[in-house]
């Protein structure tokens, strides 16, 4: 992602105001990204990341893993940064066609639906709560292992949220009542620029030696 001096200067005050943390150098650029993005200095505290989540994410964008998304806002959030990175393909589950059904939200029967397709994708859930109890299921039943899991929808219903964080899944979660896609997509923007400082300059040399 290409910062412009205002960028730096508003990270460089975020920094200023968090002090001393115990983060991780990773986990901890994460976490201010998502602050720049909503202005909210609750996030350290809500933003949960199990133990390899953030080294499976970055591994997993660097061989181009496909992404599935739950709606157009965290699609649109990443796709320019991805375009001139990774280029990983997105699809989107309220965007994906499905049989009409009334159980689940669309959002959720189309991520269920990209699931089976694509089944070692990275999942980005930022607004549909019912998503993650399907997808859970169907983790169980062995017909999909995620990637990685980046759930961040408002937490009004903790719909899945317990079984993810007890689950062997790499993931990066919130708890409490604050979320949305764009806690998401800052999520993902800091996790492709983590993935591209690690592995851009081997991507690049190899594109040359074509």
């Amino acid at each position: 992602m290409d910062w412009h001096s205002s960028d730096i200067q508003s990270l460089h005050l975020i920094d200023q105001e968090l002090g001393d943390h115990k983060f991780t150098p990773a986990e901890y650029e994460i976490i201010r990204r998502v602050i720049y993005a909503t202005g909210d200095f609750d996030y350290p505290t809500l933003i949960q990341f199990s133990p390899q989540a953030l080294a499976a994410g970055v591994a997993a964008l660097s061989v181009r893993t496909p992404i599935i998304v739950d709606v157009p806002l965290v699609q649109m959030g990443i796709l320019p940064q991805l375009q001139t990175t990774f280029a990983n393909p997105v699809y989107c589950g309220s965007e994906t066609f499905t049989r009409p059904q009334t159980e689940k939200s669309r959002a959720a029967f189309g991520v269920e639906t990209l699931s089976r397709r694509h089944p070692t994708a990275i999942f980005v859930i930022g607004a549909s709560q019912t998503t993650l109890s399907p997808l859970l299921e169907l983790v169980q039943a062995d017909e999909i292992k995620p990637a990685l899991i980046i759930h961040t929808p408002v937490g009004f219903l903790p719909q899945g949220r317990e079984e993810l964080e007890k689950s062997w899944l790499p993931n990066i979660m919130l708890n409490g009542q604050k979320g949305g896609p764009g806690v998401a997509a800052a999520i993902l923007s800091g996790l492709i620029d983590l993935a591209w400082g690690a592995y851009g300059h081997d991507l690049k040399d190899q594109a040359r030696s074509r």
